[in-house]
């Protein structure tokens, strides 16, 4: 993975810390992360909000192509993976029937190393994703290593086997200095509610070009909560 996000303001009380945050602004800071390729789970809060893609992309690498995998029903919820909005990634687009097809596709592309990762789109509960078949993605990954990603759009935290779970949510983007009318670097609402090895947290996360680093003081929540919920 290659870095690309920098945290924008920690979780507060409700955040516990995973690593020991840096004492200064402009540090560098790691974003949580397996120490090998394994099985993640992100959870989009709402199943329209496409902020997960933004904030998974900017953490893979481009070398080698991805493995995109979107069932008939994610395609309908959030619609189909759109190539020019993706510049710098090639990929190999799947569009499988239903749940079933999708984690049979990821687990097959997961044998392949020249891949530089799976990622999965599922739609709600379906009865075929259960904790043996997101074990078997784990066990795919950790063998081949090439990091698998399956994305919950309106799915529920059942019982899996993903090594690190996440809700993201999009966030309000930053200042434009050049223009303060206009977007900025997007941002995010990260929560890690599960990692092995790790304590869980909470953070609104920036993208930058290269590197992850501190742009608020430890505690200072720059964007709050009742600013997210009714951006």
């Amino acid at each position: 993975m290659a870095g690309g996000l920098s945290l924008v303001a920690d979780g507060g009380s409700r955040a516990a810390e995973i690593r020991q945050l840096p004492s200064g602004l402009g540090e560098r800071w790691q974003l949580p992360a397996p120490p090998s390729p394994t099985l993640s789970e992100l959870f989009a809060v709402q199943p329209r909000d496409g902020g997960w893609a933004g904030f998974l992309l900017a953490q893979l690498g481009t070398r080698k192509p991805l493995l995109w995998v979107q069932e008939r029903m994610a395609i309908l919820e959030s619609g189909r993976v759109h190539p020019p909005g993706l510049p710098g990634h090639d990929f190999i687009h799947v569009e499988a029937r239903d749940a079933r097809d999708a984690l049979w596709a990821m687990e097959e592309g997961l044998r392949c190393s020249g891949l530089s990762a799976v990622i999965g789109e599922l739609r709600g509960d379906p009865k075929a994703l259960d904790f043996t078949a997101t074990r078997r993605l784990a066990v795919a990954s950790e063998r081949s290593g090439v990091a698998a990603f399956l994305i919950r759009l309106g799915g529920h935290a059942n019982l899996s086997g993903a090594r690190m779970r996440w809700r993201i949510a999009s966030a309000p983007s930053r200042a434009n200095d050049l223009d303060s009318r206009a977007p900025g670097a997007p941002a995010w609402d990260a929560e890690l509610f599960r990692a092995r090895g790790m304590p869980p947290g909470r953070w609104t996360v920036g993208h930058e070009a290269d590197r992850f680093h501190l742009v608020a003081a430890p505690g200072d929540r720059a964007l709050g909560e009742e600013r997210r919920l009714t951006a």
